[in-house]
């Protein structure tokens, strides 16, 4: 995850602490600087209740939720099981089915969610909080479940586009919990993990404040992820493929989309962008073998009436692709729900299902409606291509971390730096900020930031506040032997932090 901070001229004094990052960061910038001083501010069976059992707990605190949370383990922890279930994955779906079961739902009652369940490597979240934005701006009662989250956990479960309240997430985390807690002693004492556990929870949520739909990002591939217990979702979508998560998903393009296909089901429409060829073919194979049918998004210009560019709340061009995704999603589900009124105006003038290289059909193009406008001009999805103004200071938020996505913020944050900088009234100074987690070859992509011309760099190790482990991220020799060549070249002049 990369950060870029622009210095503007002037920055005030702020009420605040200084961050030790920013202390730092001061230590080195002001000497060089003789302008003043400078701060950094930081809706069927209506009847049937899907409530558990109150959970036996000494209190009902939101922290109190939260800790007992952690204990189920890391997101790396996770990775780790994951890995080590590899050679039974189909072990992995059937755990879910059971740890659903001890909390008084069956598979079957997700069908009363009326999911859209949506995979990829990159901008499946994106994707999602277009759809979502577009859905709920049709005046349908909407839930998301998504991850990561940012700063608090229940960014994951939303309803309406908010965040679920401490209270509701309290309330529901001790149902949930309670009921796996008083079974576990006949399950061999087992408990899900945390994402299992998250997943269960939005299931449980969506269920009992009755969502009309409900947008799923899938965490990790799709074939054998734990969202992957739906059986009947409205429409699937497969944003962008690209390398991530091989240890679990494979070391090949081919593979990663195979796991991909994986969410597809018999009967239920499918779409996706335009895809290198060979994982293409590999989606059209599953789709095939499962028995829907697959179809490929038009490009973004192809909805344009009269010239007019459709406006994106999310920054960037690749949101382009995730954009047409998500029309196709609403669409689709809008149709199938017999939702026609917001999706009156006429189709252009467009075979519907033309053939993408006399192989996969497309998706027609279709003039959007105003709720679609304003959902996908209205759209909010935070880290991804943010820009955030406080004061003197702006930040550029981005969660890239493959070098397609990479490659794409680099774009996004020049772009967009060069012409804020325009209108700073002075010289700046950029500051990067840099984490990642895993076993991505961060030296990698730190290269492609070099573009960038940062005056510094501020590195972060991985320290949770859960149970120790080991992912408690490297130490700061660790973190300089890894970047160490790529330093000399990602800063103009001045020095790099690790922290």
């Amino acid at each position: 995850t990369a950060a870029a901070v622009q210095l503007l001229p002037g920055s005030p004094m702020m009420a605040r602490p200084l961050r030790v990052w920013e202390r730092c960061l001061l230590t080195a910038f002001l000497p060089r600087q003789h302008r003043g001083a400078a701060r950094l501010r930081s809706s069927s069976n209506a009847g049937r209740s899907f409530s558990t059992k109150p959970a036996r707990r000494p209190r009902m605190e939101y922290q109190d939720a939260v800790c007992t949370l952690n204990t189920l383990q890391t997101n790396a922890s996770l990775l780790d099981q994951v890995k080590r279930e590899r050679g039974q994955p189909q072990m992995q779906l059937q755990a879910m089915r059971s740890f659903l079961q001890r909390t008084g739902l069956m598979v079957e009652d997700l069908d009363q969610l009326n999911i859209i369940h949506v995979t990829g490597t990159k901008g499946k979240g994106s994707t999602c909080a277009f759809t979502e934005r577009i859905l709920r701006n049709s005046g349908l009662r909407t839930g998301f479940y998504s991850s990561p989250h940012l700063v608090q956990v229940r960014e994951r479960i939303r309803i309406n586009g908010k965040p679920i309240s401490k209270e509701l997430f309290t309330k529901y985390f001790w149902q949930v919990y309670g009921r796996l807690d008083e079974t576990k002693e006949s399950h061999y004492g087992t408990m899900p993990a945390y994402f299992r556990f998250l997943t269960i929870l939005a299931f449980h949520v969506f269920l009992q404040e009755k969502v009309d739909l409900a947008v799923i990002e899938v965490g990790i591939g799709g074939a054998y992820d734990c969202t992957n217990i739906i059986r009947s979702p409205w429409v699937c979508g497969v944003s962008s493929l690209g390398i991530d998560h091989t240890s679990i998903l494979g070391d090949t393009i081919e593979k990663i989309a195979w796991q991909k296909g994986g969410i597809f089901k018999p009967g239920v429409p499918a779409f996706t962008v335009k895809q290198p060829e060979s994982p293409m073919t590999v989606l059209m194979e599953r789709a095939k073998e499962i028995g829907c049918e697959l179809h490929v998004c038009p490009e973004l210009e192809e909805y344009e009436f009269k010239g007019e560019r459709l406006k994106l709340g999310l920054a960037g061009e690749h949101q382009r692709s995730n954009a047409t995704l998500a029309l196709q999603l609403c669409r689709s589900w809008l149709q199938r729900r017999g939702f026609y009124d917001f999706i009156s105006l006429p189709e252009k003038d467009v075979a519907p299902h033309m053939l993408l290289n006399n192989r996969l059909p497309q998706a027609s193009a279709f003039q959007p409606s105003s709720a679609m406008l304003e959902g996908l001009q209205n759209a909010e999805w935070a880290g991804r291509t943010q820009t955030l103004r406080r004061g003197h200071v702006t930040y550029y938020l981005d969660g890239a971390h493959t070098t397609r996505s990479m490659l794409a913020c680099v774009h996004w944050f020049r772009e967009t730096a060069a012409r804020d900088e325009k209108t700073a009234g002075g010289p700046v100074v950029r500051v990067l900020l840099f984490n990642a987690t895993g076993e991505r070859d961060s030296a990698a992509l730190l290269k492609l930031l070099v573009p960038c011309q940062f005056d510094f760099a501020v590195f972060c190790p991985n320290i949770t506040e859960a149970v120790p482990s080991n992912n408690a991220g490297m130490s700061s020799s660790q973190l300089y032997s890894s970047y160490g060549k790529v330093m000399p070249h990602l800063t103009r002049s001045s020095p790099v932090l690790i922290l």
